[in-house]
């Protein structure tokens, strides 16, 4: 019978100490999660004064049971495991009531779908989500994928990132033109990402969805950085960009909220 990872650790690293393996690996985990760039194992290595071959070993284990993956220059990434489950906490209805609380509140404010959309690989992920009862309405249901260049969440998280990773991703992805307001040169891409950046409010004009239109503000991790986006669309026949951006108090004191739910979860 295949042992589990945990037994693997154990059977494979040291007894005389039980534990220390497990707590190694959750202090691999915690340091790649929290790494603003991919970490080497030799990077491991020195910040978790773990030797070279145990590092070598646990993470070899790690990627074999696909906790983590290594990127093309030998980076250390968290792997699909670890973002399902995430996402599975996410999902436990203990933790919803109080984040659809915040968004129900800002839907009928609003009086159009909000939602919240997560990066996931090289994609909008929308984890949660309030729908209108409008007749006419977008249906982006959760667990819907959307691109990262032309939605509003997407430019938003772009518009986080150093502007040499966020030219590497761009070049590298197949920028589609989905509507004729789709935005598919490099260089006026960066110029509206870059003024999304000041303004830190996402906005796509129909640049997706033809006859869609929408605005999101960034949701932050205790320790600054932007883990989530609070957006909000509408078919322009109801709404036009402007009329979503008049509601971006709205959005910010959503995602003040959703920050402090955010805290109090870890805390």
């Amino acid at each position: 019978m295949k042992q589990g990872l945990l037994e693997n650790f154990m059977t494979q690293d040291t007894k005389r100490n039980k534990g220390s393996s497990i707590t190694r690996v959750l202090e691999i985990l915690e340091a790649i999660g929290e790494a603003k760039h991919p970490p080497s194992p030799l990077d491991l290595s020195l910040a978790l004064d773990i030797p070279k071959p145990s590092i070598h070993r646990l993470i070899q284990l790690l990627e074999k049971e696909g906790y983590v993956k290594v990127d093309l220059h030998g980076g250390l990434l968290v792997g699909g495991r670890v973002k399902q489950l995430l996402f599975n906490v996410w999902e436990n209805e203990k933790f919803r009531i109080e984040r659809f609380s915040i968004l129900e509140k800002l839907s009928n404010k609003i009086g159009e779908t909000c939602g919240i959309a997560i990066l996931q690989d090289n994609h909008m992920l929308y984890v949660d989500r309030i729908q209108t009862n409008w007749p006419l309405q977008v249906y982006l249901p959760v667990g819907s994928t959307v691109p990262v260049w032309c939605t509003s969440s997407g430019k938003l998280f772009l518009s986080h990132l150093s502007a040499e990773k966020r030219k590497n991703i761009l070049k590298n992805i197949p920028i589609t033109q989905y509507t004729k307001n789709t935005i598919t040169d490099l260089n006026l891409l960066e110029s509206e990402i870059q003024r999304i950046g000041v303004t830190n409010l996402g906005t796509d004009n129909e640049e997706f969805i033809a006859g869609m239109v929408a605005c999101s503000v960034p949701i932050f991790h205790p320790n600054g950085e932007i883990i989530a986006c609070l957006y909000t669309h509408a078919p322009s026949i109801r709404k036009s960009l402007d009329d979503l951006i008049s509601y971006q108090d709205a959005l910010r004191d959503a995602a003040n909220d959703l920050n402090i739910y955010i805290k109090n979860s870890i805390d």
